[in-house]
């Protein structure tokens, strides 16, 4: 197990990783990409615990993620499964396992402050700091893809599913941008990843 971690994550992660995944009793799952989620985690009915995480992820991302779905397992195994998925005990549970890992030896030293910054709250996705986020994507092979907030107003894009929008206004912390097939108005977060046809 610990090799195949070390196609994923960085190098000095590896051991504290293996450690949680074997203390939780883990089975992790690397998948394609999906295009909605980084990764999941589920109980199974005979009580072994799966978390998914996706394979596409650069390592910063997936140990994250990794992360991210192990606190789901300690939170819920700690506090009951009644707890709100991404509530206070998450939250708690999610800064203490990852403090460990917020080190110059594992991540870059330009990602440390803003993961100090955003562990002082985690959201339920980390593609809600639109900082982090941005700069977690600098370390993703090259793609031809925008964040919607980067894209101007009056632009037209592609999403994952053939769908085509424009972009045309700031609802609150959403982008709403309307579908130019059918006239509808959707709302997109600011880190959705589109492809950019015209401006």
């Amino acid at each position: 197990m610990s090799e195949v971690l070390l196609k994923y994550i960085p190098e000095h992660a590896v051991p504290p990783c293996f450690e949680l995944i074997k203390t939780n009793n883990v089975h992790l799952k690397i998948v394609n990409e999906r295009v909605t989620r980084h990764g999941d985690y589920r109980r199974h009915p005979d009580g072994f615990h799966q978390i998914t995480v996706n394979a596409s992820l650069n390592k910063y991302r997936f140990l994250i993620t990794l992360i991210h779905e192990i606190a789901h397992l300690v939170a819920f195994e700690k506090y009951g499964r009644n707890i709100k998925p991404h509530g206070d005990e998450w939250k708690l549970t999610f800064q203490r396992l990852m403090v460990p890992f917020i080190r110059p030896e594992i991540f870059p030293s330009q990602l440390l402050p803003l993961l100090a910054r955003h562990f002082r709250n985690p959201k339920a996705s980390s593609d809600t700091d639109a900082t982090l986020s941005l700069a977690l994507k600098q370390f993703d092979p090259v793609n031809d893809k925008n964040y919607i907030f980067e894209i101007p107003y009056g632009s037209v894009f592609r999403i994952h599913n053939g769908k085509i929008f424009k972009k045309i206004a700031l609802r609150t912390k959403r982008y709403e941008c309307i579908e130019l097939s059918s006239g509808r108005i959707y709302l997109f977060n600011p880190n959705a990843e589109v492809e950019l046809l015209s401006n």
